[in-house]
């Protein structure tokens, strides 16, 4: 399901996106009703659409999440879609905005921790996936991000355009492999079997009924012949995860080094540094 945001009155939306500086929402648990107030009602949306998901979020729900009727939130939020900016810009602000610097000039630690910092925070909150990128939110927070971005990648050296068309990369292969991630931890709960079930009941069907598949698909059976991980490593990081979520976290390890590589590449004159792709 994609959620389109700004939705709701633009003048009202960037008004209380807008209203102060406020820190990531508090958790929202047992104890004492708390006082009714934007932050508060913030709060208890995030909470509900972490635990729940998207699906699960309306302001009847988060009404009585706060002890309140659904009514008395529109005093401080006109709507669903504004509550919506409100809660994706919030979250955002529990990502840093500096990353410790290199002595030696190097450009590639902080982008490759902000990259770090970013998946984690998509999977923390994937219900944030699921927002399109198509209109952004506009929020404070959500900008800091982004400024964060584009001054570790300015730090390459590389011209503007080529920053510019770099941000527009880096962050859809955070958000797939995030998503990867978030799948991956949902998927036995979702269809109540596991990853070995599912493949197991798969490739004997498939072996099955297409007895000619590594014929037909030789570049593939190959890959996966040569190219397979270790199934079961003994130690190094991701040793306890599953192994979908391990693949796609060195997928996303894989994929960015790859990438800053090319960074790397444009910066010593070897590849594409403009949007038309001249040197």
């Amino acid at each position: 399901m994609v959620v389109f945001a700004g939705q709701g009155d633009a003048r009202r939306s960037l008004s209380l996106l807008w209203r102060g500086e406020v820190t990531a929402p508090p958790r929202v648990g047992p104890g004492p009703r708390p006082r009714l107030s934007v932050d508060a009602i913030v709060a208890a949306a995030v909470a509900i659409a972490d635990e729940e998901g998207m699906a699960a979020l309306s302001m009847r729900a988060v009404g009585e999440r706060l002890g309140r009727t659904a009514m008395a939130l529109y005093t401080h939020v006109p709507g669903k879609s504004e509550l919506l900016d409100l809660m994706y810009d919030a979250v955002h602000a529990e990502l840093p905005s500096a990353y410790p610097e290199s002595e030696s000039d190097d450009w590639r630690a902080p982008l490759t921790a902000w990259a770090g910092e970013v998946l984690e925070f998509y999977v923390r909150h994937p219900w944030v996936l699921q927002v399109s990128q198509a209109r952004p939110v506009l929020g404070p927070h959500e900008y800091a991000n982004l400024d964060t971005l584009v001054r570790l990648l300015g730090a390459t050296g590389l011209p503007a355009r080529t920053v510019r068309r770099l941000v527009g990369t880096l962050f859809p292969l955070v958000q797939g492999s995030a998503r990867t991630v978030a799948d991956a931890r949902r998927a036995a709960g979702a269809t109540g079997s596991s990853d070995e079930e599912w493949w197991a009941a798969r490739a004997a069907a498939l072996t099955e009924l297409v007895p000619d598949f590594a014929e037909r698909f030789p570049a593939v059976v190959g890959l996966e012949r040569e190219g397979a991980p270790e199934p079961n490593p003994e130690d190094g990081e991701g040793k306890d995860l599953p192994y979908p979520e391990r693949e796609a976290r060195e997928t996303f390890r894989v994929g960015l080094g790859v990438l800053l590589d090319g960074v790397e590449a444009a910066r010593a004159g070897q590849g594409p540094t403009t949007d038309t792709g001249r040197p």
